[in-house]
């Protein structure tokens, strides 16, 4: 058991779920074992390659059982980014060839157990299956708390980011980074044009501020990123520092945690992030653990001409009543690619 009591021989917290089908597959090559992978069914998109090539039946016939928690489920409300994925959470499976069972608050242990006597003959012949959980499913009645013991808090550290960057654009992680980000501009009477809201595709901001970056190149971009999604899609780091855009900085608030869905822990904690990040190409890294070095930092970081990276360190923790934006995705699009075309 680590410090959060979480028994890490057997229950793996990893980077992204393709990466969680992975390592299922050499569990079971290590031990012929059937694995159990858990996740929100917005990882279904990462776990697509490894279930079609690696795990699938035609090709090594790893069984994987599959527990996804549906998110946007027609008919129930949820996030904007939630809503589509909802509505391909079945078919999706059914197309990788993935029999499923969905759990709701009305099924039985009788239906549950009837539901694994079918899927063990599938398991048997190699296959995947999976349980779709649907919202109030499953419960658990324990709290668990998760903390740290870092000063800065994740919300203050976005209240110093804002007026440093005064009229540039920001994009900012899927999660409560985003909300905080609006409710911040909301605070001050600031527009919402200034910031794209990355909603959904956790681990892919950086890659969207890049791709503008590259086209807005007298612009200073700002990158407001997290651990957990920095450590999502890690490959991205390679590709910045390759590419280096003078104009670009990237802020990552490192809390070790992911927080939006719990708070459960990351391994950021154990990585030096500003080393990785020199190491990829980035010409300055630094890490911050104040306000007044993080004030320090944004300031060189905005009179700087060379791709930047700050890692922040921050407490988990938000407020109760942190909101939602209340402009939808599609007026946040529209509206920053006005503000775009200004520049």
């Amino acid at each position: 058991m680590d410090r959060y009591g979480i028994d890490r021989k057997h229950h793996i917290i990893a980077a992204n779920e393709g990466n969680c089908a992975a390592l299922a597959a050499g569990y079971h090559l290590a031990t012929g074992k059937i694995p159990v992978v858990y996740m929100q069914n917005s990882g279904e998109g990462n776990i697509i390659n490894p279930a079609a090539s690696l795990l699938n039946d035609e090709v090594y016939a790893i069984p994987v059982i599959f527990i996804i928690g549906w998110r946007g489920e027609p008919g129930v409300p949820d996030e904007p980014q939630h809503i589509y994925q909802g509505k391909i959470t079945i078919k999706l499976l059914e197309d990788m060839d993935i029999a499923s069972f969905l759990i709701g608050k009305e099924t039985t242990e009788n239906q549950l157990k009837e539901a694994m006597n079918t899927f063990d003959e599938l398991l048997k012949k190699g296959k995947n299956v999976a349980f779709i959980v649907k919202k109030g499913g499953l419960h658990y009645d324990s709290n668990r708390e998760y903390k740290n013991d870092y000063a800065m808090s994740r919300e203050e550290i976005i209240r110093h980011i804002v007026p440093v960057s005064e009229h540039d654009p920001i994009f900012s992680t899927t999660g409560k980074a985003s909300r905080e980000l609006f409710e911040i501009r909301e605070e001050l009477g600031h527009s919402h044009k200034y910031d794209f809201l990355t909603v959904g595709s956790m681990g892919h901001c950086s890659s969207i501020a890049l791709g503008a970056a590259l086209q807005k190149t007298d612009s200073k971009i700002w990158c407001i990123d997290g651990d957990g999604a920095l450590l999502m899609h890690m490959g991205s780091l390679a590709v910045l520092g390759q590419y280096r855009p003078s104009n670009l900085i990237h802020v990552v608030i490192n809390n070790s945690s992911h927080e939006t869905v719990g708070g459960m822990p990351t391994v950021a904690e154990g990585i030096d992030l500003p080393a990785l990040a020199a190491a990829c190409g980035y010409p300055c890294s630094v890490k911050v653990h104040t306000y007044d070095e993080l004030d320090v930092e944004l300031k060189r970081a905005k009179n700087s001409s060379k791709l930047s990276f700050i890692e922040a360190k921050c407490n988990i923790g938000s407020r109760e009543t942190l909101g939602r934006p209340t402009t939808t995705a599609l007026e946040n699009k529209q509206n920053f690619m006005r503000f775009l075309q200004e520049l």
